[in-house]
């Protein structure tokens, strides 16, 4: 059935409990996973630098820092349950892009993440990174609720 797993995590307890709940399904078909995590590109919001607080390095750091705490979660998970793990990480302000590509590029036969169940005016504004992966993704997608 499905040899290869992508777990995107958003550093939500929801996308945690997607990951563990995917790391059992995983180790169920003897198959193995990529977490994966986005992070967004640094844009400055001021017209004068000298209102700029991060600079785009720090602000690099902090997000890596972030990546790292939040793609443990996933190596943890794998470790504990003896699943094959790997993990990567983009740079995107478009996350439902970056996961489609990473499962290409991972050749992973499954994608498998969290809906937060954003509706209605909710969802419209904030849109829904799973619903836009479901729409767009040639790959069989997996929602946890």
């Amino acid at each position: 059935m499905f040899k290869h797993l992508l777990l995107p995590i958003d550093g939500s307890k929801l996308s945690e409990a997607a990951v563990q709940k995917g790391v059992e399904f995983a180790k169920s078909l003897n198959a193995r996973i990529t977490g994966f995590y986005v992070m967004p590109e640094f844009h400055i919001f001021a017209y004068r630098t000298e209102m700029v607080e991060d600079t785009k390095e720090e602000f690099a750091k902090d997000c890596r820092a972030h990546a790292d705490q939040f793609l443990a979660v996933v190596e943890k998970a794998a470790k504990a349950a003896g699943v094959a793990c790997d993990t990567a990480l983009a740079t995107s302000d478009h996350p439902y892009e970056a996961i489609i590509q990473a499962a290409e590029e991972k050749h992973c036969d499954l994608i498998m993440m969290a809906s937060h169940g954003r509706r209605g005016m909710q969802g419209l504004l904030l849109g829904s990174e799973t619903q836009k992966v479901l729409t767009h993704s040639k790959i069989p997608v997996l929602v946890y609720r």
